[in-house]
């Protein structure tokens, strides 16, 4: 069985909306759906199509959530070698071309965040960090070629 990995923030955020979606969302669209509907022709109805549009889309959103959520397993930190760059990892890389120095966390896809300095470990920075530790250089593919990088430091 497939599993997605997250922090615990990350899963409370998708319970979270999860929780938002059932309780308040569709409701709400239940009752748009009733109001629009009596309102007479359903053939001519433009809200009565838009609002069973939208519930098509909740109800698929919602379905998503749940199937994430069952399959989510929370990362163990503790576990973790954390002399080497890994999910969660913390990792300050240089730029060997032009010296420049990135600092970067490690996280699952959906809890990625580029301007917080989140990156995915499905990324081409990422795969090319994975398993190396500090003083390691890696080559990444990036658009623009091959740059290479050094590992300067890993935290958790």
């Amino acid at each position: 069985m497939e599993s997605k990995y997250f922090t615990e923030e990350g899963l409370q955020k998708l319970k979270d909306e999860l929780d938002v979606l059932e309780r308040v969302e569709r409701p709400a669209t239940s009752k748009q759906i009733a109001e629009a509907r009596d309102k007479g022709d359903l053939s001519e109805n433009a809200e009565y199509d838009a609002a069973k549009e939208y519930q098509g889309m909740l109800e698929l959103r919602i379905s998503k959530l749940k199937h994430t959520i069952s399959i989510a397993r929370i990362i163990d930190e503790s576990k973790m070698d954390s002399s080497k760059a890994y999910i969660l990892s913390t990792v300050t890389i240089k730029n060997l071309k032009n010296g420049a120095q990135m600092k970067y966390t490690l996280v699952p896809e959906k809890e990625a965040n580029f301007k917080e300095g989140k990156i995915s470990v499905d990324s081409p920075i990422s795969k090319g960090l994975l398993g190396k530790s500090v003083g390691d250089k890696a080559d990444i593919v990036v658009p623009a070629g091959t740059i290479q990088f050094e590992i300067i430091e890993i935290t958790r």
